[in-house]
């Protein structure tokens, strides 16, 4: 094992003697106060002043090690040799004392930490004092009901953030969210292409993708009932593929390719999912997108007002809950802020019998929209 030793150099006759030592981690205790306890080592064992130091904490001993007077420039052992053999020298340090501490002896990392923190604290009292005070006079000024709606308020436009343009003065259920802003003109056009797998689809191809599970339930049941016009067929041929293209973009974390939908999606198509549903982070040095949990709400609320046009205006909700994997109090969040009417109804055959589906239905007028009656935390869109 490794020996230490602490040398004592006499600066007048230039000579040094060597003592043996121990090393010891010692780690500040700021919990509570400390009782530091030094005393005289034995008479065989001073060659020079030695001594004995216990630290302890609510008078339970924690550690035992020796000290060589050579380390008496700091003051403490110096004085405390001072006192007789049979006494001890308790000292007690508090935080405001190892502050003191720090300014005598610390290094000058510490010193500039210490002095962050004084320039930076408030007391407790005062800050306390001061929140009341301004609480106080802004319930005076605007009495309690008006706060309660001011909150509420701001519950509503912190979810319409992530919600498609609402017309509340509609006069029509398709005017209330318009399907241009849902897709462009240009957008719509560049979904001709992709979509002519559905217009022309048959029964048996149904059957397969059905089993191959390789879109979305809402998608699947759509396409069992497309019409025989073929404009209004087209229609909702491009209308269910931008919608599974919506869901199955949500699926996504972080947007590692160019085109992550692949090869077949219109460009115009992938740079709005990129622009408008995902949000820039930055990780590993390079800027990222990813989906985070408010932009799948956001893909969400679009899909729910695309789906209400499809279906006209009255949509299962409980069907695009399973499809988005999302929990049924997060889609009935999302459905109530879109100002749906939300009503039980039997699921599709075949689909989730198990569950009580819930219906949504945009009708007009639209409901008001309330701030939630309890008091949970308020949920992040």
């Amino acid at each position: 094992l490794p020996r230490y030793f602490v040398g004592v150099l006499d600066k007048e006759s230039g000579q040094m003697e060597v003592y043996n030592a121990e090393i010891f981690n010692m780690q500040p205790l700021l919990s509570g106060r400390k009782i530091l306890c030094l005393t005289p080592a034995p008479e065989s064992q001073r060659a020079r002043p030695m001594y004995t130091v216990e630290v302890l904490e609510s008078l339970t001993k924690l550690s035992l090690f020796r000290v060589s007077a050579a380390l008496s420039r700091y003051g403490l052992l110096r004085e405390a040799w001072k006192l007789s053999v049979q006494q001890c020298a308790l000292i007690y340090f508090s935080l405001a004392q190892m502050d003191l501490c720090i300014e005598a002896f610390g290094t000058s990392k510490q010193k500039r930490a210490l002095n962050s923190r004084r320039m930076n604290a408030v007391g407790n009292d005062i800050l306390n004092t001061a929140v009341t005070k301004a609480a106080a006079n802004i319930i005076d000024a605007k009495g309690v009901t008006a706060l309660v709606q001011d909150v509420a308020q701001d519950d509503v436009q912190n979810v319409s953030i992530f919600l498609p343009p609402c017309n509340e003065d509609a006069d029509k259920p398709d005017e209330v969210y318009k399907f241009a802003d849902i897709l462009s003109p240009a957008e719509y056009e560049a979904l001709q292409v992709p979509a002519a797998v559905f217009v022309n689809i048959t029964p048996e191809e149904i059957t397969k993708k059905t089993e191959d599970k390789s879109h979305c339930s809402f998608v699947l049941e759509e396409l069992k009932f497309l019409p025989a016009d073929e404009k209004s067929r087209d229609h909702k041929a491009r209308c269910l593929w931008f919608l599974d293209t919506l869901i199955k973009f949500s699926y996504l974390k972080v947007i590692k390719k160019k085109h992550p939908m692949g090869p077949e999606c219109p460009h115009i198509i992938s740079r709005k999912l990129m622009k408008n549903f995902t949000s820039l982070t930055y990780n590993n040095g390079s800027v990222q997108n990813l989906i985070s949990a408010s932009m799948k709400a956001k893909i969400t609320a679009y899909v729910i007002a695309l789906a209400l046009h499809i279906n006209n205006f009255q949509t299962d909700l409980t069907v695009l809950q399973n499809d988005m994997k999302l929990q049924e109090s997060r889609m009935m969040d999302i459905a109530k802020a879109m100002r749906l009417k939300i009503s039980k109804a039997k699921g599709l055959p075949g689909l989730e019998s198990d569950q009580n589906h819930k219906l949504g239905t945009l009708s007009l007028p639209l409901p008001v929209q309330k701030a939630s009656g309890n008091q949970r935390k308020r949920k992040r869109m």
